[in-house]
């Protein structure tokens, strides 16, 4: 399974938006998607199999930093490097624009995530209690130094 990283485009909302509704609690909507894709500060990337959309990533920049706010991975597609090559790529794009840093906060049940993270060299930096909704969780915060 070859597994191809590009840009996020307008041919890949509505499959952005189908894997949200698959992965998160309060997913985004499609015209939520398109409104952050048209963000100059916003690096969003697709993860292709063949030309079927099983992930995506993104985040935004401000004042040298990286805030990533979604990877998304298709369920039949997990455990497979998907999200590491999202991770990565969204690593990568953060170094060349030359931000200092990034960081994230995961929901404190996601151990899949929690695992992708810390083995991607993100370090736990502290918890928001209670941070996230439907249903009530804490959220751990991540850092890395690029």
């Amino acid at each position: 399974m070859e597994i191809k990283i590009v840009p996020l485009g307008p041919d890949h909302i509505e499959d952005a938006a189908r894997l949200e509704r698959l992965c998160f609690f309060a997913p985004w909507s499609a015209d939520q998607i398109a409104e952050t894709l048209s963000n100059p500060c916003a690096v969003y990337f697709a993860a292709l199999c063949g030309e079927r959309l099983v992930g995506y990533a993104g985040m935004y920049s401000a004042g040298g930093e990286g805030g990533i706010n979604n990877i998304a991975v298709d369920p039949g597609f997990r455990r497979s490097g998907v999200g590491t090559a999202l991770l990565s790529g969204l690593i990568r794009a953060g170094t060349e624009a030359g931000l200092s840093r990034l960081c994230l906060e995961v929901r404190a049940s996601n151990t899949a995530a929690v695992s992708l993270y810390e083995k991607n060299g993100f370090h736990r930096v502290g918890v928001r209690r209670g941070y996230y909704t439907a249903p009530k969780e804490d959220a751990v915060l991540f850092d890395k130094d690029l």
